[in-house]
């Protein structure tokens, strides 16, 4: 499920760049800039989430480690 919400805000990313684009080409800047910047959050999002931290594991392989550890300690 994660794999696909990630897909998605990529995808939702480059399509939001291809708009800003097309909108600055027309002149419209403010409305661009707004859609480029929020591109750019979407994809510094998912880089956090899937570039690995110092230990080579990516933070979601660490909170499903971590809710793993969790379940085998309740039972």
């Amino acid at each position: 499920m994660f794999d696909l919400v990630i897909s998605i805000i990529v995808l939702a990313a480059i399509a939001l760049g291809a708009g800003a684009f097309v909108l600055w080409r027309k002149g419209i800047t403010k409305q661009a800039m707004l859609m480029a910047l929020l591109a750019f959050v979407m994809l510094a999002n998912a880089a956090i989430w899937l570039v690995p931290m110092d230990d080579g594991q990516t933070p979601i392989e660490a909170a499903d480690s971590a809710v793993a550890e969790a379940e085998a300690g309740q039972e």
